[in-house]
């Protein structure tokens, strides 16, 4: 539903319950098709797009019945969109753990994004949804990074999407992640160290420990030794990017296979005896 009060090529839009929950910046893709995602995002950091009056962030969450402000865009002539390649919809196929009215769990496997961008014609959501091109919903309830593999769950609604939300702001799920670290780690330790991310020239994230940095905390606890690794469990207690990561170097226990902040050596040492990628789970 639309109109063009304010004239000058200016419209408003707004959201139908079929897109309750989604981000803004997902809604404008959906909307605006042919503009180009650097276009889209740049119109959202100029507060050109405006959401029931107000200046609003790309990851904003709309609701249904929210009023949309958008400035005149050219938009390209639609093209046919690329069908992701035959590997992925049958890997994607086959991934699926769990699958009820609500949601549907995947088994994320190590090195594909959660979504495009970045150089990544296709992420799991993208190939999910050509999968299923008659799903009338299907959205990311979380991520995980490109090169950590484990459960990643898709929500089938918005109100599904919600409360999923909801769950992991409260922390009434339980969420645990697998990882081998370099050298023996003994008793549980956690990790409390401020993290800052920094974007580098070409848009590489990397992130350090720094006081200024926004609060994190992990525990760690051994499962098993090896020679030379500890197999252990992590908890987190925030989601901060790259954070199991970047607190196991902090701990002088550097992920297995991380060619960010992992130990080169070791990381060699661990791919003669067959281990490809980074090993968080």
């Amino acid at each position: 539903m639309q109109d063009n009060e304010n004239g000058a090529g200016v419209r408003f839009v707004e959201v139908p319950d079929r897109h309750h929950g989604q981000r803004i910046d997902n809604f404008l893709l959906h909307i605006l098709k042919g503009v180009p995602k650097s276009r889209i995002y740049r119109i959202l950091r100029r507060g050109e797009v405006r959401v029931n009056r107000g200046r609003i962030r790309p990851d904003h969450r709309l609701q249904a019945g929210d009023r949309v402000r958008l400035p005149p865009v050219r938009t390209a002539q639609p093209q046919e969109r690329p069908k992701p390649p035959a590997f992925l919809l049958a890997q994607l196929k086959g991934a699926v753990l769990l699958e009820d009215d609500r949601v549907l769990v995947l088994d994320k496997p190590s090195g594909l994004a959660v979504h495009g961008g970045s150089g990544q014609d296709f992420g799991i959501i993208e190939v999910l949804r050509a999968l299923r091109p008659e799903a009338p919903f299907l959205e990311l309830a979380h991520r995980l990074d490109r090169e950590t593999s484990g459960c990643l769950v898709i929500a089938k609604s918005p109100t599904a999407l919600g409360d999923l939300h909801h769950s992991l702001r409260e922390r009434s799920g339980d969420k645990r992640y697998l990882a081998l670290l370099r050298g023996r780690l003994t008793d549980p330790c956690t990790v409390e160290a401020p993290l800052r991310k920094n974007v580098l020239r070409g848009g590489e994230r990397l992130v350090a420990v720094d006081p200024d940095g926004k609060p994190a905390t992990t525990h760690f606890t051994a499962l098993q030794h090896y020679g030379q690794a500890t197999l252990v469990e992590a908890v987190i207690e925030t989601g901060r990017t790259h954070q199991i990561r970047v607190h196991a170097h902090h701990l002088g226990h550097p992920l297995a296979g991380d060619g960010k902040y992992g130990d080169q050596g070791f990381n060699r040492r661990m791919a003669l005896l067959g281990l490809k990628r980074l090993f968080l789970h």
